[in-house]
């Protein structure tokens, strides 16, 4: 329970004695309790639950909607809203656990400069097999206008469900790497994350994942604890593993809403939406609705009878059927569009997901959609943007160990993001406080995701989302990682020995690291047979399945995708000559120099160094 004397030691009103509106005029004191809910007090006091909590806040209280506040407290509120109150002497106990009420909130209203509330737009993230499909499903056919329930004949990526009168959107991403493309390429949608935890299963690896994808975009994370109806449930477990993750409860002294919810039975679906509703009230969403229409697009598919469709959630201005439109490097004019029940409408609002038909061509996900006055506006729009991109590609360089000090001096870079890959867990923590250790005061170093198994194009995708560099502990690059890396300028480092690895790190702050050998990947062969030549040496027989094979070259023995050997290619031969390199599609021998214990599928890894600059 908190207590004013605690929180407010001087006892002051949290502001002015100013009556918000639509406060209720009370001829009679209002009888409280000892102790009430926030809850409580809005229902006592007529007034939205955000309104108390905001109070509290401007009183140093941080506070939920089931946050005890005692009587002195509540008095205080109180009188800030111009009313009087007294305290209730004998307290039933259907007083104190009274049923959960829907709070009255106001319609969206127009502000100050043309904005309005807008909707929140929500994405649910966590692990695969935890209930994020189903809590979606759950929420719909629970919550979508009676008139539109069972009419979604269509999946456009989002939808939106109705809260005592008010809107949210839902984003139906398929994982937290979708969320993250998003933020890669610019485009910033989301409001809210929530976070799906199975409470028989607890905190997995990729909620893990999807926890570190959150915060880097730096958004407020809702827990939604699910199958609470399971045997083998224990919120509480869940709960602490989510602390040593670093997101702690509320009820555990955080300020992490968590809701206990179970979509198989649709329980605490009204609590979940509730808690949404207050968060975005006290996030205070605005856009104006009478700008020309901006968005992101969030779907986009080529149908075989419509051609090229596309999903664009509104962001600011209200998109109408007929205008001009620039989409990427497209440009047309909206010819029809469909909300997420497959209705036709004819205009979009802020924060309303809407599938699109007036383009030629499909755009990508991430691309940035407005409204233009014609046809000449959009095509010197999208010119303009070339020409932008062009000149950023020109002057923008990744971060990377071997340029971190110069951006450090040009002011660009105040904190250095690490993606930390190694092969087992217990080489995270170490590693982790031995980075963080070497920040400096010009430069923080900050792991913004950690975790075992090789580096993938999901760590890339988040390193360009987040501008920082990668750094694997025995573990190998996805080939995909690899190219990916390399288009988009992404630095990764691996290393074998914890000590050169925050030797480089802190180097590189310092300005002290030599100039550096980036690794290239030169390809990769499959082991299909295994033959013997002299007494020990054995060799591998390969087929390069991409790139090429090169005698002299770098190699990694690659198993299961765990490394086994970094050596070099002792050997090459094609057939029973010897040769320099065997391209794609062709068979060979390959020694690899002190190893010899080869299994048939194996993968051997091709690489060399360069100078980077």
């Amino acid at each position: 329970m908190v207590s004013s004397e605690k929180q407010n030691p001087t006892n002051k009103p949290a502001a002015d004695k100013a009556p918000v509106a639509g406060a209720p005029a009370k001829t009679a004191p209002i009888e409280l309790p000892a102790a009430s809910s926030v809850r409580q007090l809005s229902e006592s006091f007529n007034v939205s639950p955000v309104e108390i909590i905001k109070r509290l806040m401007k009183s140093g209280i941080m506070a939920n909607i089931n946050q005890v506040v005692d009587y002195k407290t509540a008095a205080t509120i109180a009188t800030d809203l111009g009313l009087e109150t007294r305290l209730k002497h004998r307290v039933l106990a259907s007083e104190q656990h009274s049923e959960l009420k829907d709070h009255q909130k106001s319609q969206p209203g127009e502000l100050a400069g043309g904005l309005i509330h807008r909707p929140p737009v929500v994405t649910i993230m966590g692990h695969v097999d935890h209930g994020k499909t189903k809590l979606l499903d759950a929420i719909r056919q629970t919550n979508v206008v009676d008139t539109e329930a069972g009419g979604i004949t269509q999946h456009i990526g989002a939808y939106q469900v109705e809260v005592n009168g008010q809107k949210v959107t839902f984003l139906d991403t398929p994982g937290h790497e979708a969320f993250t493309a998003m933020r890669a390429r610019g485009a910033q949608v989301t409001d809210i994350t929530v976070l799906v935890v199975a409470a028989d299963d607890g905190v997995m690896p990729q909620t893990l994942e999807a926890i570190d994808h959150a915060k880097a975009a730096g958004v407020p994370i809702v827990v939604a604890i699910n199958k609470i109806d399971k045997a083998g449930a224990n919120p509480d477990r869940v709960k602490q593993q989510l602390a040593e993750a670093g997101l702690v409860v509320e009820d555990w002294g955080g300020d992490v809403i968590s809701v206990p919810v179970s979509a198989r039975e649709k329980t605490g679906i009204p609590q979940l939406l509730e808690n949404l509703m207050i968060l975005a009230e006290i996030e205070d969403l605005k856009a104006d609705p009478t700008k020309p229409a901006e968005g992101t697009v969030i779907e986009a598919k080529m149908d075989k009878t419509r051609g090229a469709l596309f999903t664009v959630l509104v962001s600011s201005g209200t998109l109408k059927e007929g205008e001009v439109i620039a989409v990427g490097e497209n440009w047309g004019r909206v010819k029809a569009m469909f909300n997420y029940a497959g209705k036709r409408i004819k205009k979009a609002p802020p924060s309303t997901p809407v599938e699109v038909l007036g383009l030629s061509v499909a755009p990508q996900v991430g691309d940035i959609m407005t409204v233009v006055e014609d046809e000449k506006a959009a095509q010197a729009l999208i010119a303009k943007k070339h020409e932008a991109l062009e000149k950023e590609a020109a002057a923008a360089k990744a971060v990377n160990l071997s340029n971190v000090y110069d951006q450090i001096n040009a002011g660009k870079v105040q904190e250095l993001g690490i993606i930390l890959k190694t092969d087992v867990q217990g080489s995270i923590e170490p590693i982790k406080n031995s980075l963080e250790k070497v920040s400096t005061d010009a430069v923080k170093v900050r792991i913004i995701h950690s975790g075992t198994g090789n580096i993938t194009e999901s760590d890339i995708m988040l390193a360009i989302a987040s501008k920082a560099v990668v750094i694997g502990f025995n573990v190998a690059t996805e080939l995909g990682a690899k190219k990916q890396a390399e288009r988009e300028g992404i630095s990764i480092r691996n290393y074998s020995i914890i000590y050169n690895m925050v030797e480089d790190v802190e180097k590189a702050l310092k300005g002290l690291l030599a100039p550096t050998l980036v690794e290239v990947i030169d390809g990769h062969a499959e082991i299909r047979a295994l033959f013997t030549a002299g007494k020990k040496e054995k060799i591998a027989g390969v087929m390069v399945t991409d790139g090429k094979a090169t005698r002299g070259a770098g190699v990694r023995v690659v198993r299961k995708g765990k490394i086994l050997k970094t050596s070099t290619v002792e050997s090459l031969r094609r057939f029973k000559d010897d040769v320099r390199e065997v391209n794609t599609g062709y068979e060979c021998g390959v020694g690899v120099e002190g190893f010899s214990d080869y299994q048939i599928g194996d993968i051997l890894e091709f690489f060399h160094n360069e100078k980077s600059g």
